[in-house]
């Protein structure tokens, strides 16, 4: 197991830099009149999933959803699943909550806060049916590679979360951190690789493809799905 000190070490260097984006004024009304219907406060107390949805559906969690369009997408076409978005910038948290409201959804919710923090704190442990992580930062240079957010205890994280057979859903569009992502998962005992070890999902499973990653496509760029069960 991790050591603590450790954990408390690596806790110091984020996964995330806060940048104050500018809000559009849509934004800003959604937030100021509709976060009680879907944001969810901060704090170091169990959710209880079944009060909060008013229903006892499956919960499938994305962290850093950006704009929230995948996840708006998914929330539309998959009502028979309840959804929580955690995200720390006010921009796309804001258009998320516009289009939820406008499209009338009651199966979404949204934090606003540290991913980490959220899952230790708010989350009970074998509550999760699937979590998803969908081109988290990069860090791109070498130096920064210690506050990519896939690492030993954020793994060890996850499982603890994840229910029985649970799904980790992964994304990149760059190679090395796919890679990455690849060796530890395929390393970490009580994870399956669905695709088979050593293998990429040839497939999206249930994520939605946004207007940034077809970009992305037609520019070349490459994208890396993992999926792993909990075993």
């Amino acid at each position: 197991m991790p050591d603590k000190n450790d954990q408390h070490k690596r806790r110091e260097i984020r996964s995330f830099v806060l940048r104050q984006g500018r809000l559009t004024t849509a934004q800003q009304h959604a937030l100021d009149n509709h976060w009680l219907d879907y944001g969810i406060d901060y704090c170091d107390q169990v959710l209880s999933f079944d009060e909060l949805f008013g229903n006892t559906h499956d919960v499938i969690v994305e962290i850093g959803f950006g704009n929230g369009e995948s996840l708006l997408q998914q929330s539309v076409k998959q009502p028979e699943y309840n959804f929580i978005g955690i995200e720390v910038h006010g921009p796309g948290i804001g258009h998320l909550i516009l289009h939820a409201h406008r499209a009338g959804l009651r199966n979404l919710k949204i934090i606003r806060h540290d991913a980490v923090e959220v899952l230790q704190q708010q989350f009970a442990d074998h509550s999760i049916s699937q979590l998803q992580l969908f081109f988290p930062d990069p860090w791109h240079k070498k130096r920064h590679h210690k506050r990519r957010i896939i690492n030993p205890d954020f793994i060890a994280l996850a499982h603890t979360k994840l229910k029985s057979s649970g799904v980790f859903h992964m994304a990149t569009d760059w190679q090395p951190y796919a890679l990455q992502m690849l060796e530890q998962m395929d390393n970490t005992e009580g994870f399956q690789n669905i695709a088979g070890t050593g293998h990429f999902s040839p497939d999206k499973g249930w994520r939605c493809e946004t207007k940034f990653e077809r970009r992305g496509i037609k520019l070349g760029h490459g994208v890396w799905d993992l999926i792993y069960k909990k075993s």
